[in-house]
C-alpha cells in the first residue's frame, strides 16, 4: 500500500493525444496554406466547439460553477491567441521545426507548475526537459544555419516562440482546469471560449472555406475534440511535471507528417535531436523502484 504511484495509464494516454493533435497540425497547416491561418482555426474551432457541444448534452453534463467558467474563458482566450501565432507561423516554416521551436513550452511550464500549482520538482523531470530541449536546440541551429533568414521565415519563427510562451501558460490552466471539471466539460468549454474569442475578428477576416475543404475542418476538429479529451484525462490523474515531456514527442510526428504531406526533408540534426527527445520521455516515464520498508 505504501508503493509510489506511477502516472502510466496517463502518460500513455496523453501520449496519444499529442500524436493526433500532432496529426491536427498537419491537417491545419494545409487548411492554412489553402484559406489563410485565421479562418483554418475559425471553422476549426467552429466545428470542434459543436462536437464538444453534442457530447456535453449526450453526457447530460452539468455547467459548472465560477471558478471552472473564470479558468475555462482565460484558457479559451489564450488558446485562440495560441492557435493562430502558431498556424500563422507554421504556414512560414517546415512542420517539424515549427514544433522544435514550441518546445521552449514545456521547460517554461515545468517551473509554473512549481510556482502556480506548488508541484515539487523532480529531479528526473528537470533532466528530462533538458535533454528534450537540447534536442530541440540542435534542431532549430540547423534550421537557422540553412535557413535564407528572409523576413517571411524570421517572422514565422517569431510568431511561434509567441505561442510557445501561450501555450506553456496554458498547459497550466489545463492541470487546474482537468482537477475541477470532468473531460466532457473541459474539451466543450476550451473549444467554446476559444471560438467565442476568434469570433471577434470575424466581421474583418472570415470568409466561406472552399467545400472540398469541408472534410479537413471536419477532421481537424474532430482530432481537436479527442485530444482535448484525453488530455483533459491525463492531466485530472497526474502531475504537470510527469506529462510535460509527452510534449516532446510531437516532434517525431512533425517530422514524418512534415515529411510525407509537405514533402519536408528530415535532416542529420533533426534525427539526432529526436533522439535526444525521445530519450528524455524514456526518462520521464521510468517507474521509480518501491522504496524499502523502514526498520521496525
Amino acid at each position: 500500500m505504501n508503493k509510489p504511484h506511477h502516472p502510466l495509464a496517463p502518460f500513455l494516454v496523453a501520449c496519444v493525444a499529442i500524436a493526433l493533435f500532432s496529426m491536427m497540425d498537419a491537417v491545419v497547416k494545409h487548411l492554412a496554406i489553402v484559406m489563410g491561418a485565421y479562418n483554418a482555426m475559425l471553422w476549426r474551432q467552429m466545428a470542434a466547439s459543436t462536437m464538444g457541444g453534442i457530447g456535453f448534452v449526450a453526457t447530460k453534463s452539468r455547467i459548472p460553477e465560477w471558478p471552472v467558467l473564470k479558468i475555462s474563458m482565460i484558457r479559451g482566450g489564450i488558446a485562440a491567441v495560441m492557435a493562430f501565432t502558431f498556424f500563422w507561423g507554421i504556414v512560414r516554416v517546415p512542420l517539424a521545426e515549427g514544433i522544435a521551436l514550441s518546445f521552449i513550452a514545456p521547460l517554461i511550464a515545468l517551473y509554473l507548475a512549481a510556482v502556480l500549482l506548488g508541484e515539487k520538482i523532480a529531479p528526473k523531470a528537470i533532466i528530462a526537459s533538458i535533454m528534450g530541449i537540447l534536442g530541440v536546440a540542435i534542431t532549430a541551429w540547423a534550421r537557422l544555419d540553412v535557413a535564407d533568414h528572409d523576413r517571411e521565415v524570421l517572422m514565422g519563427i517569431g510568431s511561434i516562440l509567441i505561442s510557445a510562451v501561450l501555450y506553456a501558460y496554458n498547459i497550466i490552466l489545463q492541470r487546474q482546469q482537468a482537477q475541477l471539471a470532468s473531460p466532457v466539460q473541459v474539451a466543450f468549454l476550451q473549444t467554446l471560449f476559444a471560438l467565442l474569442a476568434t469570433l471577434t475578428f470575424a466581421p474583418f477576416l472570415a470568409v466561406v472555406p472552399p467545400m472540398e475543404e469541408v472534410p479537413f475542418i471536419i477532421f481537424a476538429a474532430a482530432l481537436t475534440y479527442v485530444s482535448l479529451y484525453l488530455l483533459s484525462w491525463a492531466y485530472a490523474r497526474a502531475e504537470a511535471q510527469a506529462l510535460l515531456p509527452v510534449e516532446y514527442t510531437a516532434f517525431g510526428w512533425a517530422v514524418i507528417m512534415g515529411w510525407y504531406f509537405f514533402d519536408e526533408a528530415v535532416t542529420i540534426p533533426t534525427l539526432i535531436g529526436t533522439a535526444l527527445i525521445v530519450a528524455g520521455c524514456v526518462i520521464a516515464a521510468r517507474q521509480p523502484k518501491p522504496a524499502e520498508p523502514a526498520a521496525a
